[in-house]
């Protein structure tokens, strides 16, 4: 695997030389626009919105929009100006709990492996921060950016995890939320923590999958197949969403979990009926 980016993690008198990789892969279907009468690729315009003219590159300059319909220009030269220096160091600056740490702050996750020199006191850092369940808080700068970041025992890996600043996220407040209160409601709240009870299991990321891809790459794959028809299929019902009896909603819901448990298979079950298909 490439490496995105090397440089070192430091805290302390502490210098780590480290390489970032990427953690996670998203590959989404990509789509081109089309003329439908010849299916020859639309490519893009810029045009401006006061004529409709389109824009040569020369002449397109990059501005914020400081009040509806006024702007100020930045050149290369402004923004030169501001540009934070590229230390190539995670320069840890602090060391705080995770159980603290929202989880609406992690955003993308970075693993980092230790460059020749640096095997030693990175194990003795990844051994520290899984010990103490503990992250570095850091700030690094990638690809000219700026962004707060987490150092994280993850595995048998360090992970870097790029993270949200305050001011990013919404606060709560904004949605202005009316709940009703749960006073006198102690049985659907009991009701509903068994509930919760019942369909707890233990977390394995291989039990979830991108059901919308998947379809979407299996209705590809039918019309590649019969010339770029497909048939529709049958449309599910919407599931209501209009509760109006919650106790009894909750009340069958149990029953539903209750019997989904007893008829699943357990495994000694499953490994008995496989052995007598192969026999």
């Amino acid at each position: 695997m490439r490496s995105l980016w090397k440089g070192s993690i430091s805290f302390g008198l502490v210098n780590i030389p480290v390489s970032l990789y990427p953690a996670t892969r998203r590959e989404e279907l990509s789509f081109r626009l089309l003329r439908a009468s010849d299916l020859s690729p639309v490519n893009y315009k810029r045009v401006a919105q006061k004529d409709g003219r389109e824009v040569p590159w020369d002449q397109v300059v990059k501005g914020y929009e400081y009040e509806k319909g006024k702007f100020v220009v930045l050149k290369d030269a402004d923004f030169r100006r501001v540009d934070i220096e590229a230390t190539q160091t995670i320069d840890i600056v602090d060391f705080v709990r995770l159980s603290e740490v929202n989880p609406m702050y992690f955003q993308k996750p970075y693993f980092l492996a230790p460059d020749k020199g640096g095997a030693p006191a990175y194990s003795l850092l990844h051994q520290v921060l899984a010990d103490t369940n503990k992250a570095g808080i850091a700030k690094v700068v990638i690809r000219t950016r700026q962004h707060l970041a987490a150092v994280k025992a993850q595995g048998a890996a360090l992970v870097v995890e790029i993270m949200h600043f305050a001011d990013e996220l919404v606060d709560v407040s904004e949605l202005k939320l009316a709940l009703p209160k749960t006073t006198g409601r102690k049985r659907e709240i009991e009701m509903a923590k068994t509930l919760v009870e019942q369909m707890t299991e233990p977390w394995d990321a291989s039990r979830y999958a991108d059901d919308y891809s998947s379809a979407l790459m299996t209705l590809i794959k039918d019309k590649i197949a019969h010339g770029g028809h497909t048939v529709q299929p049958a449309r599910k019902p919407p599931k209501g969403t209009k509760v109006i009896d919650l106790a009894a909603v909750l009340k069958e819901s149990l029953s539903q979990v209750s019997g989904a448990k007893r008829n699943a298979p357990t495994k000694k079950t499953a490994r008995r009926t496989k052995a007598r298909k192969a026999a």
